[in-house]
């Protein structure tokens, strides 16, 4: 005999939806089985007997959700689902290596799973790249994933343009966003062949700087790769802002919807701190400002944690990125917005997930302080939900 399940109604805490619109104050938010069944004010909603939690005084919203996440040790999703992060999306492993993650029994966020990254040789990472010759190998690559239940997939740095035109072409057949770390191949071309999503703000670099310094960049890395880890800080600290290229490259975002994933917090050095030069200092500020130009242009700016930071302790590094987009000009709110529904919309995803309105699934977290105030208290993680399952 099955039992019918009592509803969930969180009540008195102030409410941000992840869809941009006004917190609502004293709100009641109704959670039946996995799902969200009534969100809104005191007096917009007649909540139904039930299980109620009292949560004035802490603000409740969208599990935040990481377009760029590496595993890691095999709990580290545990520890980031325990800080607020409901969903994770890794970039570049292939499936089987979550095997360990699940095989622990611990809650984790939920997966959405690209397969390795397609490269060619010399791959940066052999262990999670596979291997495309030309176009006709990805297309077949990209089918095999697919049918394996790829949510996305990626393209690494030295795929050249054909092939990363190929991939967006088969993926898009499939109904299947593509993302793409960049190095020798222009973010401007790459876009124009079709990619959905950009990961790394250093993956445009190529695109916006002196086009000699930046083929003196890319010859360098095709060489090596081991040239882009110095070289993408002097490229970077280099890069005139206000130059024609920048604004072209933005609009070019804009226009074709581009998902940006800046990564900011990987690359964050800090003159006179762990090594760091004016020089790194500089390239991270270009960074910063690169970002906050996107986004008020109306690119779609999302967090992508890559799971381990310098200036974060394990983690953490999701909520330090958040800080890091807010330092590059960008309000509390939009970046919220770009940890919640557009991460969502970015996983294709979003009319499941990434906002607190009827219908959705019921991944929630509850916070200490005011978030729009101080982007710094999304670290005062008090409660967690996921399926409508308060994690302990």
């Amino acid at each position: 005999m099955l039992l019918a399940i009592a509803a969930i109604v969180i009540t008195g805490a102030r409410l941000i939806d992840g869809g941009g619109g006004p917190p609502v104050e004293d709100s009641i938010v109704v959670i039946e089985g996995d799902r969200i069944v009534a969100a809104g004010s005191r007096a917009s909603v007649n909540p139904p007997a039930g299980e109620v939690f009292d949560a004035r005084g802490l603000t409740l919203l969208p599990g935040l959700i990481d377009a760029h996440y590496h595993r890691g040790n095999v709990k580290l999703p545990n520890t980031f689902l325990n800080n607020g992060v409901t969903s994770v999306r890794d970039p570049g492993a292939w499936n089987q290596s979550y095997e360990p993650v699940k095989q622990l029994g611990l809650p984790i966020p939920r997966l959405f799973l690209t397969g390795p990254h397609l490269d060619m040789a010399p791959a940066a990472y052999p262990r999670n790249s596979i291997l495309v010759n030309d176009p006709e190998e990805a297309r077949a690559v990209v089918h095999r994933f697919a049918d394996e239940g790829a949510t996305a997939l990626k393209v690494y740095y030295r795929l050249p343009l054909a092939t990363i035109r190929a991939v967006c072409e088969a993926a898009h057949q499939r109904n299947i966003p593509v993302t793409a770390h960049l190095e020798i191949v222009r973010a401007d071309d790459a876009i124009e062949a079709g990619l959905d999503g950009i990961e790394h703000v250093t993956s445009v670099g190529t695109a916006i700087a002196d086009p000699m310094e930046a083929e003196s960049f890319r010859q360098a890395v095709t060489a090596s790769n081991e040239a882009r880890n110095e070289g993408r800080y002097q490229l970077w600290s280099k890069i005139d802002l206000e130059s024609p290229r920048v604004s072209r490259l933005i609009d070019l975002m804009v226009r074709r919807g581009v998902f940006f994933s800046p990564n900011l917090a990987i690359f964050e050095r800090r003159a006179g701190e762990r090594g760091a030069t004016e020089m790194h200092a500089k390239a991270c500020e270009n960074m910063r400002r690169f970002t906050g130009l996107a986004s008020k242009a109306g690119v779609r700016v999302v967090v992508g944690s890559h799971s381990n930071v310098p200036f974060a302790e394990t983690g953490w590094a999701y909520h330090r990125e958040m800080e890091l987009m807010h330092e590059s000009g960008m309000t509390p709110m939009q970046v919220i917005v770009g940890a919640t529904l557009d991460n969502a919309r970015f996983f294709r995803a979003h009319a499941r997930i990434g906002s607190i309105e009827p219908g959705k699934l019921a991944d929630l977290i509850l916070i200490e302080g005011d978030v729009l105030r101080d982007i710094r208290s999304i670290r005062r993680v008090r409660r967690v939900m996921l399926n409508g399952v308060w994690i302990r």
